[in-house]
């Protein structure tokens, strides 16, 4: 019975762990996102030369 506990700490850290992770990158990304600089639109249309 006491290994069983013990597999499920184990599992219960584990998850922790990558969920963690998952968190992090994805504020990484959020951060990346957010300092990327904004590129100006493409002119279209008939005043694109102007």
């Amino acid at each position: 019975m006491t290994w069983i506990g013990a597999m499920l700490g184990i599992a219960v850290l584990l998850v922790m762990a990558f969920g963690a992770f998952v968190v992090d990158f994805e504020d990484a990304l959020a951060d990346r996102r957010r300092n990327r600089p904004v590129k100006p639109a493409a002119a279209h249309g008939p005043a694109a030369g102007l």
